[in-house]
């Protein structure tokens, strides 16, 4: 017998909701995950069948009750539309020499691209990371190429610490510590 979890709202910002992924989110992350411009520099796959997300929605919903975090959906307060998601995974596989760390990622439906939203939710997940969570320090990475990733994640005070190559696909390694992000914090 499948277990229902509630939907839990993790947290608000100024313009969005911050809660777990759902199965009825399918329709939204479909919308995400089936554009070839949100995949450019997520290897040229997109998907192409809802049926597709089912198992990934799962997976990340197993994420939340093996490691009590994982991306969560971005929805409008206003409009309540789903965005596209962020959040902080727990990585135990190996990348770029790491294991067991928090990374820090997001993903938003293409014409909501440009308007802050994913440095607002990153700037959100980065306090839920060091305040809630305890965390020394979180990672992520971009594709050099990937002009707007590259800037959100320097804008919100991670710091490309080397270049190391995933896939094939170089890219850009971040890092922020606990006393990075506690002094941003008191300058904001």
């Amino acid at each position: 017998m499948a277990r229902k979890i509630e939907r839990k709202t993790f947290i608000e910002t100024e313009r969005f909701i911050l809660r777990e992924i759902l199965l009825t989110d399918i329709d939204g992350m479909f919308e995400l995950d089936s554009d070839p411009d949100v995949h450019k520099y997520l290897g040229n796959q997109p998907v192409t069948e809802k049926e597709q997300l089912v198992n990934v929605i799962n997976f990340i919903r197993q994420q939340y009750l093996d490691n009590g975090i994982g991306r969560w959906a971005i929805i409008d307060k206003k409009t309540k539309d789903f965005i596209g998601w962020t959040g902080l995974k727990f990585v135990s596989d190996l990348t770029n020499n790491h294991k067991n760390y928090y990374d820090l990622g997001y993903r938003l439906i293409k014409k909501y691209w440009g308007k802050g939203i994913a440095s607002e939710t990153a700037i959100a997940m980065l306090k839920y990371a060091f305040e809630h969570l305890q965390a020394e320090e979180v990672y992520a990475m971009a594709d050099c190429n990937n002009d707007g990733s590259n800037k959100v994640l320097k804008k919100v005070g991670l710091n490309c610490i080397e270049k190391f190559y995933l896939e094939g696909i170089e890219h850009n390694w971040y890092k922020i510590e606990r006393k990075e992000y506690e002094n941003i914090n008191l300058n904001r």
